[in-house]
């Protein structure tokens, strides 16, 4: 799958969780995500309206998670798994600083790595292979 038919793809899925997505279809949409918001950022401090990246963001936002869980959902891991991201900043500020300064990024490495994780081949519980 190419950048355009992931992008596309992504935005036809816009409230479907779910189904499999596979390793393509979701970097090539990031990388639509990253680029266009690059974009519409310089086009904000260019004219000092930050209203551009605000309708890019909210835009993007429910195809960015639907993706994402179905990217996890290829990998045989539930959608809720997109929480992973989040659960060690929660613990971080409810245990406080003292020795936990890199407890934030073990979350967010942890998805990474499902993120870059191989299909499973066949079908899983989540439905057949997108491949």
């Amino acid at each position: 799958m190419g950048f355009i038919e992931s992008t596309e793809s992504a935005f036809r899925k816009f409230f479907v969780w779910k189904g499999r997505a596979s390793r393509s279809e979701f970097w090539w949409f990031y990388l639509f995500y990253l680029l266009g918001s690059m974009v519409t950022t310089l086009v904000d401090l260019i004219y000092g309206v930050p209203v551009l990246n605000t309708v890019f963001i909210l835009a993007t936002f429910f195809p960015f998670i639907s993706v994402t869980i179905r990217r996890f959902h290829d990998t045989g891991h539930s959608g809720w798994w997109y929480w992973i991201i989040f659960l060690p900043i929660v613990i971080y500020s409810y245990e406080g600083r003292n020795h936990k300064v890199l407890m934030p990024i073990f979350g967010f490495m942890y998805a990474i790595k499902l993120l870059f994780t191989l299909s499973e081949e066949g079908e899983n519980q989540f439905g057949s292979s997108p491949l």
